[in-house]
């Protein structure tokens, strides 16, 4: 703030597909979640809006008492439709799904056993799960079947891992994981937040990316991102679904979703199964002509291949310095810096839709291009 240079939690005024009014004016964004560019679609929208006029604003309280609306269940029975699973459990956020769905399932003996950068919604599961909790290096098969090894025979285990990884746009080596599960026995759970409509030719996922269906045991995902809503969920079998919600104390005690939020996220599925092939092929060519214009101007994009493209400066400070820059000259982006990444690993962090334009991003390139050099990055 001292700099000039807080650009977090900047109001935004309005939303025109990939652009938004903030108080400053009109800027590109790139700061979003919604990889398919769902955000003000008309079917969703209309769907919301239906919902209030039919049930109001909000439920009668906790979906274990008087809360579930049939709209609930149909939310439920989609997300299982769509992810080829017998049922699904809805949760208000997408960080309690994971807090509460670990912490339930991982008993006093068990062993649960994650990725080194899961979301910290992974991470304050695994600390507050009764069992023992261990990580291993990130996407190091050989260091997951280590930390598999060392659990007792006797143990429960549960690996967990992001399908794409939120700070380097990086994919889980899904195919290797599962062989090593299978051999120790052990539960595999995927947190889908940034694979839901990105990856796979129809935006089904980790599973339609690898072509290997119903390999994953649990399968979490958000209605915050690529789904324009707020909640989360775990698609799974009818066992593990009839056992967190009635288990799980984040479900039993939280609120219902309100209804014109049911809606919206049932409706954001059904679009992806109509739009899915087209938005993702569009999301495919706006992620390679970002990329490639990014290090063509000599940036560290590192081992990004999804939407979630690091612009790496290294130095809090040039990460500011970009940051002002770009928010001045029309591209709404925001910098990463440690704790959330390792000391030195500073960047921007620039997500691409589909919503984009390839206008609007050789316009982003030019501002990213000319920032960088104001602040000695390239």
């Amino acid at each position: 703030k001292s700099k000039n240079a807080y650009y977090y939690q900047q109001a935004v005024h309005e939303i025109d597909g990939a652009w938004v009014v903030t108080e400053e004016g009109r800027k590109l964004m790139f700061a979003t979640y919604s990889y398919l560019g769902l955000l003000r679609h008309p079917y969703i929208d209309q769907a919301a809006k239906d919902a209030v006029d039919r049930y109001g604003t909000g439920t009668h309280g906790v979906r274990l008492l008087g809360g579930t609306l049939d709209l609930h269940l149909e939310l439920e029975k989609t997300i299982a439709r769509f992810h080829g699973r017998d049922d699904a459990i809805v949760f208000s956020s997408g960080y309690v799904t994971n807090l509460a769905t670990i912490s339930t399932i991982v008993g006093k003996g068990d062993w649960v056993i994650s990725d080194k950068w899961n979301h910290a919604s992974i991470v304050d599961g695994c600390t507050l799960a009764r069992g023992h909790f261990v990580r291993f290096r990130h996407n190091d098969m050989a260091d997951l079947e280590r930390r598999l090894r060392q659990a007792p025979e006797s143990a429960g285990r549960l690996v967990v891992a992001d399908a794409v990884f939120s700070m380097d746009g990086d994919i889980f080596p899904l195919p290797d994981a599962v062989a090593l599960c299978r051999k120790y026995n052990a539960r595999l759970m995927i947190d889908e937040a940034h694979s839901l409509g990105v990856l796979g030719a129809t935006g089904h996922g980790i599973e339609e990316y690898f072509d290997m269906p119903g390999v994953i045991d649990i399968k979490m995902g958000t209605l915050s991102k690529t789904i324009p809503g707020v909640g989360g969920y775990i698609a799974a079998d009818e066992e593990m679904i009839t056992y967190l919600k009635h288990a799980a104390r984040a479900f039993i005690f939280s609120a219902a979703l309100p209804p014109a939020v049911a809606a919206a996220c049932k409706a954001g599925f059904e679009v992806i199964e109509r739009e899915g092939v087209e938005r993702n092929r569009i999301l495919s060519r706006n992620v390679n002509h970002f990329i490639q214009g990014l290090q063509d101007r000599g940036f560290d994009t590192g081992v990004s291949v999804t939407p979630i493209v690091p612009i790496m400066t290294y130095d809090e400070d040039k990460a500011f310095m970009m940051t002002k820059y770009c928010q001045e000259h029309g591209v709404f982006v925001l910098p990463v810096l440690p704790p959330a990444v390792p000391p030195g690993k500073s960047r921007l962090r620039a997500n691409v839709t589909a919503a984009h334009t390839i206008e609007d991003i050789d316009f982003a390139l030019d501002v990213f291009e000319a920032a960088g050099k104001y602040a000695g990055v390239i």
